[in-house]
């Protein structure tokens, strides 16, 4: 299974990519680190620059084709910056038309509520996204992870780092079954 974590060049909090993608290595499958701009993506421990990690592939058009997955990693300038670019808001409806499950965490919703993809599912994510969800047509829990298996495709989602082990269980168990 070959699973796309979609990240923008910046911003990205570090331990949110790294633990799902140990998870996704560990259920031995592929992940692959897809970006905006070749190069590097620099992650973040909060405010302060962490670890870079090399792209492996750069959005053009027909590229969630070439996945079974996708993994949406937070932090607050990461899922900022992708929700303003066209490519990576088509790249993560495409996954919902194509019925492929996702994941996101923590601020990497406002990337769903752009493609228009939490109508009518509920879902948890970092506190302060709530109204944002709610005004998406989202319903809000405040839970460590949560799983909806709405139509056309299955979103798991949670809240913040400390809820990782719960988060990374939960999308090896979807993306698998």
């Amino acid at each position: 299974m070959r699973v796309a974590f979609l990240m923008a060049p910046e911003g990205v909090e570090e331990i949110e990519l790294t633990e799902p993608w140990k998870a996704v290595r560990d259920a031995g499958w592929n992940p692959q680190l897809v970006s905006t701009e070749p190069g590097r993506v620099q992650a973040y421990r909060h405010l302060d620059r962490a670890g870079t990690h090399p792209v492996d592939r750069v959005l053009s058009s027909h590229t969630a084709e070439s996945f079974d997955a996708l993994v949406l990693p937070g932090g607050v300038a990461n899922p900022d910056a992708l929700r303003t670019n066209g490519p990576a808001v088509d790249f993560v409806r495409e996954f919902f038309a194509s019925a492929k499950p996702v994941a996101a965490i923590c601020h990497a919703p406002w990337t769903l509520i752009e493609a228009d993809a939490v109508r009518g599912r509920k879902l948890t994510s970092w506190p302060s996204l709530a109204t944002d969800l709610r005004n998406a047509g989202g319903t809000w829990v405040d839970e460590p992870v949560h799983v909806c298996r709405a139509r056309p495709a299955t979103l798991v989602t949670s809240r913040k780092p400390d809820d990782l082990p719960a988060f990374c269980a939960a999308l090896v168990q979807e993306f698998g079954g």
